[in-house]
This record gives structure tokens, C-alpha cells and sequence, in this order.
């Protein structure tokens, strides 16, 4: 039986392949073929292999900037996937090979490659390279079934709208996440919003963040966002969505307007037909991690982080 890694085919079929393949491997990090092309797109500079036996795609693999960090990080990000029956006969290996090279061509120094506490084979894969924990995240789950909307507790002089309900809100929103950034732990360095254009294409403007979602607390007394939370609806399934960011302004905390945000975009996945939402904290973010708890979120395994070196040079099969 042939196996080979080649470049993939930017084509319908070959993209839904892969797409098929990574929502096997890691169904907690679900993609789409419309979620590729957009990475794509917005980030041009990548590259995504696959590992191909007898003409059907075994593994794949992709590389490129790390949406979150400005271009000039020392990092490329990196996924590495491979069919659980074709595991241990060095397909992994060759497919990493291949982002190392990408990465180490565009300059970079080190990877960064999501793993899962679920599937401690994929730690060690990646330890045994001279990989390193990097970030780890809790992770939870909120099965919405049956569930009624929370009671939403605004507090005073705070009114909670939506970015369907006040688009001119959208630079209110990249004033709070300048601010707010800077304060999320994780990793050695902040992440990067990037300007307005940026933080548009990232975290507002796409298909699958619902404006009626995006949930935003403004301050009464001068028209001022003080927070925000979002929701992405996942590929797969189609009625589970992920909470992408809840961010408040240093001044406004400790007041109840991350909680009045969150369990605001949990009425609205329950109204909306959803039956699950997900998440995930750094560690350290004990007051996030708090607010999912007093909502009922259960855990589930840590989502780990991996850095590692770009390595020397191309292994073949």
C-alpha cells in the first residue's frame, strides 16, 4: 500500500477530507472547510499538508501565524492529526517535519501545537521532539437541554445590548479588549489585539459569530462599553457554539458585568435551539473560571498547549 505526505489541493472534496479527518481526531477543536479558507484568507502565509494512503487522506496537518500574537512572535501555530489506525508508523512524524520546515523558511523559532490532556499519545509524541507545556486551559461544558434561560442580574447603571442592536459599538468593544488583553493569563505574552481592521476579520465580522450573541455592557452615565462576550457557533455539531471571549474593563469588575454578560449569551443559545456551549480558562483565570462554575459548567480534560523548536530539516517516511 502507498502512503505519501504532499501538499494538499485547495479543492472542495480534499478540503472536506480533511476536515472530516481533523473532527475525528479532535473533536474538541471541530473545523470547517469554510473555517480553513478563512484562516486562509485573512492570514495568508500558511501551508497544510496530508498524509495519503491509496488515495485516501490518513493524516494532515497545517501551519501558520498565531492569530492571537502580532506577526513578529518567535512561533508559527501547528496542527498535527493522524487517524487513530495509522498511528506509529511515522506519519506523524513526517507530517511535523513538514511544519517545522514552513516555520522555520517564515523565520520562526519555535511551534506552538494544541494537544489535549484526553489524548496523553499526542503529549508524548510531541515531548519526545523536545516540546514543553506551554499554557494549559481548563475546559467546560454546559449541556443546555431542558435548561431555562439564567436570570440575568444587569448592575446598576449598566445596560447590556447586542451588536445586532448597536453596530456603533464595535470600537467601544476594541477600546475594551486593548485593555482587557493585557490582563488574560496565559502563556509569557499578552495577546495581541491588533487594530480595528484586524480585530474586525478576527473576533466580529464572520459568519459564525451571530451579532445577536455578541453580547455588550455599556456604562449609562456616558455611553461607554465596559465589556463584552461572544459566541462562535461550532462546525460540528451545528448546535454546539463556544464561548470565544468575555472581556471587562479593569474599572468595572468586580461588579457582576462579566456574569450578567455571560448567562445573557446562555438565554440566547437556549432561545436559539442550542443543546451545548463550551470553554476554556488558562489556569490562572480564577474569576472566569468561577463565573462558568456558579453557572453549572462541568469540566472537562485540559486543552495543553505545546512550544517546541522547528528542528533541523524534513523527515521523509
Amino acid at each position: 500500500m502507498t502512503l505519501r505526505v504532499r501538499l494538499a489541493v485547495d479543492s472542495d472534496d480534499e478540503m472536506a477530507a480533511i476536515a472530516t479527518l481533523v473532527n475525528a481526531v479532535a473533536p474538541e477543536e471541530p473545523t470547517s472547510v469554510a473555517a480553513m479558507r478563512w484562516g486562509e484568507t485573512t492570514y495568508p502565509g500558511g501551508a497544510r499538508w496530508v498524509a495519503e494512503r491509496d488515495g485516501a487522506i490518513v493524516g494532515a496537518a497545517d501551519v501558520g501565524r498565531i492569530y492571537m500574537y502580532a506577526p513578529d512572535f518567535d512561533a508559527y501555530w501547528a496542527t498535527v492529526r493522524v487517524s487513530a489506525n495509522e498511528r506509529r508508523q511515522g506519519i506523524g512524524g513526517a507530517l511535523l517535519g513538514r511544519v517545522q520546515g514552513h516555520a522555520r523558511a517564515a523565520g520562526k523559532t519555535h511551534l506552538h501545537v494544541p494537544t489535549n490532556e484526553a489524548r496523553p499519545d499526542g503529549i508524548a509524541f510531541l515531548a519526545h521532539r523536545g516540546f514543553e507545556e506551554y499554557e494549559r486551559s481548563k475546559s467546560v461544558r454546559l449541556d443546555l437541554a431542558g435548561m431555562i434561560p439564567p436570570t440575568v442580574t444587569v448592575p446598576d447603571g449598566i445596560t447590556i445590548t447586542s451588536l445586532a442592536d448597536r453596530p456603533d459599538l464595535v470600537t467601544g468593544v476594541h477600546a475594551v479588549a486593548l485593555e482587557a488583553f493585557e490582563d488574560i493569563p496565559g502563556g509569557d505574552r499578552p495577546m495581541d489585539v491588533g487594530d480595528l481592521a484586524e480585530f474586525r476579520l478576527r473576533d466580529v465580522d464572520r459568519d459564525e459569530i451571530p451579532a445577536e450573541a455578541f453580547t455588550i455592557a455599556v456604562d449609562d452615565t456616558d455611553g461607554t462599553v465596559v465589556g463584552y462576550a461572544v459566541l462562535s457557533l461550532l462546525p460540528d455539531p451545528a448546535t454546539a457554539a463556544w464561548h470565544d471571549m468575555t472581556a471587562v474593563r479593569r474599572a468595572a469588575r468586580g461588579r457582576g458585568v462579566a456574569s450578567a454578560l455571560k448567562r445573557t449569551t446562555v438565554g440566547w443559545a437556549i432561545r436559539n435551539g442550542l443543546d451545548t456551549l463550551a470553554t476554556s480558562n488558562d489556569v490562572d483565570n480564577a474569576p472566569m473560571r468561577a463565573v462558568n462554575e456558579r453557572l453549572g459548567y462541568r469540566p472537562l480534560p485540559d486543552e495543553v498547549t505545546m512550544r517546541g523548536p522547528v528542528g533541523d530539516g524534513i523527515i521523509d517516511l
